[in-house]
């Protein structure tokens, strides 16, 4: 089969072509002929070496994001069969080998059926961001309807599906933006309130939409300094979700406000194989949420073929993308 692959950590310039063997289906696992994929930070953090302990074997294939058709599938699987059109996030990550191929193996656990109502393109796009989403303000957060949840980068990969959620969930959603074009796009997706994080500090935004009290969970999708904002735009009692705790920060606030924090790592399961069922199972749920048009994916106007990921790789990289990029099997 063809795939793009890195032999070495760098820059987006080390993804080439090469061929590689079709992997052989063992018992629990789905052949899926690939469609489509999309490009995710954690892609390109490991692409360029700065993660190396979750990539796999050089040479890589790279890339969890996979929407396509069930080729075949090994024994004891008996909900997939040949010919179903089915996304996941089933690799890219230490002995998983990724999308970026005409044929990925996967774990069934992980997969499920696509959205009736969207692409394979469309849905390639959505796996990792969503379950990230589901697993930070549903199973973590635990959001409640009349709650004000703040959602960081509503625009962004994870934020954009984080910020249907919470709206699904009955909140009222608040979403931090760049600009007014961003702004626009935050309000069609249901933002009740949007701000512009370069031009109000915490404490203005805190005091204008809550009164100062804080807001009852915070959602940060950037970490670093973001996430000393977080602590401080929460209120007393309130709860913190991070997925980019990868920084060194004060917990003084946690303690003295009593806050919750919890970080999410949605690649857990696919490297320790424990959990992998709830994945898909939140994948069917999301499936419902977006035929009933509950929640819809935004996607970069963009679309990159297999061959220049590189190309999409540096647009993400750059902060250029709207949403999420999508990558079609093209090689």
């Amino acid at each position: 089969m063809k795939a793009m692959v890195i032999n070495r950590f760098g820059g987006p310039e080390e993804f080439v072509p090469m061929e590689r063997a079709v992997p052989e289906v063992s018992p629990g696992q789905v052949l899926i002929r690939v469609s489509g994929s999309s490009v995710n930070p954690v892609d390109w953090k490991i692409r360029s070496g700065l993660i190396p302990a979750l990539a796999p074997e050089m040479p890589a294939i790279l890339h969890g994001d996979v929407a396509g058709w069930i080729e075949a599938v090994g024994h004891g699987v008996d909900n997939l069969q040949p010919g179903d059109e089915v996304y996941a996030c089933a690799g890219g990550f230490k002995r998983l080998g990724g999308a970026l191929a005409e044929y990925m193996l996967a774990s069934a656990d992980l997969v499920a059926p696509k959205p009736a109502t969207l692409s394979l393109q469309e849905a390639a796009v959505l796996p990792l961001v969503s379950i990230t989403a589901w697993e930070s303000l549903i199973d973590r957060a635990r959001v409640e309807a009349g709650q004000r949840v703040l959602v960081h980068a509503g625009t962004g990969g994870v934020g954009h599906i984080g910020l249907q959620l919470a709206k699904w969930a009955g909140a009222i959603v608040y979403t931090t933006v760049s600009n007014e074009r961003k702004a626009e796009e935050a309000r069609s997706l249901g933002a009740d309130e949007v701000i512009d994080y370069r031009e109000h500090t915490v404490a203005e935004y805190v005091q204008q939409h809550t009164h100062g009290e804080g807001f009852d969970v915070v959602f940060d999708t950037v970490g670093d300094d973001n996430l000393t904002g977080s602590f401080e735009a929460v209120r007393p009692g309130g709860t913190v979700v991070t997925i980019a705790a990868r920084s060194t920060q004060d917990l003084t606030p946690l303690h003295g406000k009593s806050i919750t924090l919890h970080c999410v790592f949605m690649g857990l399961p696919l490297i320790t194989g424990k959990g992998r069922a709830h994945h898909g199972d939140i994948l069917i749920r999301l499936a419902r949420l977006i035929d009933s048009g509950r929640i819809r994916p935004l996607i970069d106007p963009k679309v990159f073929a297999f061959k220049d990921v590189g190309k999409a790789h540096q647009k993400l990289q750059d902060g250029k993308a709207m949403g999420k990029i999508a990558l079609e099997a093209a090689f």
